[in-house]
């Protein structure tokens, strides 16, 4: 039994939705609000000590870190594969996953939001300079790689980790009021994403708790 603890808006659950979903892996969901500090509850605080999401539980395992649990996932699950066979490749899919997971989310999450606002007093035009630029910053390096290395998906023709950090990577700069007009092979791996059958469930729109 696989259980996805998340918030339906994380970028980072629905890495792990889109993961959950092209292995056609069937689970629970659980919902957890982070505009109400429901991840600082004692009962998810069990889960994750730091206090976010995702969590993964499955057959008494619990994980953290969404491009850990997409790795585990791949490694009991191989079919299909979300990392590609070749080595130069796989590690150049984890190094783009990473960009986003590691260098451009981490600095526009909630958390990151409400400290500026709260402790450095950034107004809403600061903090919308801010996200644009770290997002930029990291979709340049993205589709440059997509320009050297990509075919159909970021890297390589077939989807793999790359992709599924980058979907909703996109969700979020569209909803910060980023263009996206600089990165046309971005936009053609999101639409490679978009359109397999299993990818629209796992839009943020269709889950529980979306307003």
């Amino acid at each position: 039994m696989i259980r996805l603890h998340g918030y339906w808006r994380s970028t980072a659950a629905w890495r792990v939705r889109l993961a959950l979903a092209a292995k056609g892996l069937a689970y629970d969901s659980v919902a957890v609000n982070l505009l109400d500090n429901e991840q600082r509850g004692q009962g998810h605080l069990a889960l994750n000590l730091q206090g976010l999401v995702p969590v993964l539980e499955h057959d008494g395992v619990v994980l953290t870190q969404s491009l850990a649990i997409i790795e585990y996932l791949d490694e009991l699950f191989p079919d299909p594969p979300l990392l590609p066979a070749d080595p130069a490749n796989r590690a150049r899919a984890r190094a783009a996953a990473l960009i986003v997971a590691a260098e451009v989310h981490p600095l526009g999450n909630l958390r990151v939001q409400r400290w500026l606002r709260s402790e450095m007093g950034q107004d809403d035009a600061a903090v919308s300079g801010w996200l644009h630029h770290w997002m930029a910053d990291g979709l340049a390096a993205l589709e440059a790689m997509a320009q050297q290395f990509g075919g159909r998906c970021l890297i390589g023709d077939d989807i793999s980790i790359a992709d599924l950090a980058l979907v909703p990577q996109l969700y979020n700069a569209r909803r910060f009021n980023l263009s996206l007009t600089r990165y046309p092979r971005l936009l053609d791996c999101e639409a490679m994403v978009a359109k397999q059958p299993w990818a629209g469930i796992t839009r943020p729109e269709v889950q529980a708790g979306s307003v």
